[in-house]
């Protein structure tokens, strides 16, 4: 886990470096997907369990592939940066895990691929969540992510409001002062 203190990663429930990586990201919020980015989507359904830092995902994708289905943990050192740990799951493994309670967050992530050194997505939300669409770009470091310039589509950045979220939009819904693309 370069770059993070192993007493904060041993706080946050990550006690031996080996068993998590580091994810650096950014948000955005955009008004739009524009026509012709993606490279390929998904539907996403996620479970936020209750009480937990873990998330159960199932990805459909798009083009007929075998859904994706993983436990996950995350925990946020900072806004743009957290440790993940996942784990892939059978069927029967994945249903056994589906009836913990917990918040639903649902929607489709298109792959806008690599821009400039970032990984981009694009998620269009369903559900109380409609309207929100938002733009995150994930990097191979704490150095790229800061010098990054997101595409002209990209609104506001929401990177440091935490209501953006996916814990929180599954608990809390859209922001009160919510407005699309803003």
């Amino acid at each position: 886990m370069t770059g993070i203190d192993p007493a904060v990663a041993a706080s946050l429930g990550w006690p031996k470096a080996k068993y998590a990586w580091v994810e650096h990201e950014r948000r955005w919020l955009c008004r739009e997907l524009p026509k012709d980015v993606s490279r390929g989507a998904e539907d996403i359904r996620d479970l936020y369990v209750e009480g937990a830092r873990l998330r159960l995902r199932e990805a459909i994708p798009h083009d007929g592939g075998p859904p994706m289905l993983r436990l996950g943990r995350k925990a946020d050192v900072e806004p743009s940066i957290r440790l993940l740990t996942s784990i892939y799951l059978s069927p029967e493994e994945f249903r056994l895990l589906s009836v913990l309670p917990g918040r639903i967050l649902e929607k489709t992530r298109h792959s806008l691929g690599r821009i400039e050194g970032a990984e981009v997505f694009v998620d269009v939300f369903r559900g109380s969540l409609t309207g929100l669409v938002m733009a995150e770009a994930e990097f191979p470091d704490a150095d790229s992510m800061a010098v990054w310039t997101p595409p002209p589509f990209f609104g506001r950045e929401v990177t440091e409001d935490l209501r953006y979220t996916g814990g929180r939009l599954s608990a809390d819904g859209l922001p009160p002062d919510f407005a699309p693309g803003s």
